[in-house]
């Protein structure tokens, strides 16, 4: 490897870990390290040089030796070098000569084996089952498996089982499993507090990892669902997620790095006060938080309660205020550049959404925030499960 190669491409150094789990293998994405303080050793370069590789090839698809080494800056020597060892690894295939257009031998074209290895998505969010899956590489779910929400004693049995039932019939070498869940997760997957499942300072990730004896990944859901959007969806490097369910919490991507605060509890937008007029009791004790507003459970009741169209516009209408009045001091203190709504959209999108932008525009300096986007994912329920699907490939292999 040429010592140049050390310093070229992404700033941010992420080793892949095809088999194992390790904290350091948490990086997402296209990172900016502010500082780079200790020095850059060989084997780290080289994993991050890998890494470099495969996130070109999954965003950009087949392509030559010579197309990749001047894509990433690395040498032809390095290239070749690292293709032939991802090639053995099954992560990389050969896929067929570049049609000619001049002279001079066509050039060979690899390309991610997207079919050479599985992932497993589990999403614990659900109010009425948990939802399982084998993706591909590339987000596509190719099995679904849901089971009924079990008792309390009995999760962590049921989750193993689930995923044991999706490992036998992946067909395929599983790179991981990501698990997206309720509650506040820290970066080892201990569920810090998930009071739906009564767990406090649980180790989740290691006990489904001791279970099933393959690489684990555990993260807050919305945390998740924020990831596959990024990474599937299109979305920003600054852009904040707010999945409304039976809670309602949110993901946050600043710079293109992931926001999980000082006690991996950034995004618990579901337990702010929004108004001073009181409002429904929240499940936290509080009076008028967001979630005793915005929540599935909450909102359908009042809805149904509704005696007229009229009555049931005005109540998505006060929902969708509320939901703005929260928006806006994120928005506004991190100049987000666009909000996504995933929930159900017979709730959220329309008179619901419509209130959040005006008075999150009204509520926010016009000059830099009216062009604020405030969108419905177009991932559906899946969104969990792709994003869990994001946290293995990041964790693993380097990619977002």
């Amino acid at each position: 490897m040429s010592s140049s190669d050390v310093q070229r491409g992404s700033s941010t150094l992420v080793s892949p870990h095809p088999s194992g789990n390790s904290s350091a293998a948490r990086a997402f994405g296209p990172g900016r390290t502010l500082r780079q303080g200790a020095k850059v050793l060989p084997e780290h370069a080289r994993g991050h040089n890998r890494s470099l590789v495969l996130q070109t090839l999954f965003h950009q698809n087949a392509m030559s030796r010579a197309d990749l080494s001047r894509e990433t800056g690395l040498t032809r020597v390095t290239i070749s070098d690292l293709v032939a060892e991802l090639i053995a690894d099954g992560f990389v295939a050969e896929i067929g000569v570049r049609e000619a257009s001049g002279p001079g031998k066509p050039a060979m074209l690899v390309d991610l084996d997207r079919d050479g290895h599985r992932i497993i998505g589990i999403d614990l969010s659900e109010s009425d089952a948990f939802i399982g899956a084998v993706l591909t590489l590339d987000g596509d779910i190719v099995v679904r498996r849901e089971v009924p929400l079990p008792p309390a004693d009995d999760v962590v049995a049921t989750v193993v089982e689930l995923a044991r039932v999706l490992v036998e019939e992946s067909h395929a070498p599983v790179l991981g499993i990501g698990v997206g869940t309720p509650g506040v997760v820290d970066d080892h997957g201990v569920i810090l507090t998930a009071p739906n499942f009564g767990w406090a300072g649980f180790d989740l990730e290691g006990a489904l990892q001791d279970a099933l004896g393959l690489p684990v990944l555990v993260a807050n859901d919305a945390n998740a669902a924020v990831l596959a959007e990024y990474t599937f969806g299109g979305a920003g490097d600054d852009v904040l997620l707010v999945k409304v369910g039976r809670g309602v919490g949110s993901g946050l991507l600043a710079a293109g790095q992931p926001m999980r605060g000082s006690h991996f509890a950034a995004g618990e937008l579901g337990h702010v006060t929004v108004g001073t007029d009181g409002g429904p009791v929240c499940v936290c004790g509080k009076v008028g938080c967001l979630e005793a507003w915005l929540s599935v459970p909450s909102l359908t009741k009042r809805l149904a309660e509704a005696s007229d169209p009229a009555a049931r516009d005005g109540i998505l209408r006060d929902a969708g205020e509320r939901l703005g009045i929260a928006l806006a001091p994120v928005v506004g203190v991190l100049d987000l550049s666009e909000v996504i709504l995933s929930g159900p959209p017979e709730l959220l999108d329309g008179p619901l959404a419509e209130q959040a932008v005006e008075t999150l525009r009204t509520r926010t300096l016009a000059q830099f925030h009216d062009g604020v986007r405030v969108r419905m994912t177009e991932q559906g329920q899946d969104i969990v499960l792709r994003g869990a699907a994001v946290m293995v490939l990041s964790g693993q292999l380097g990619v977002s």
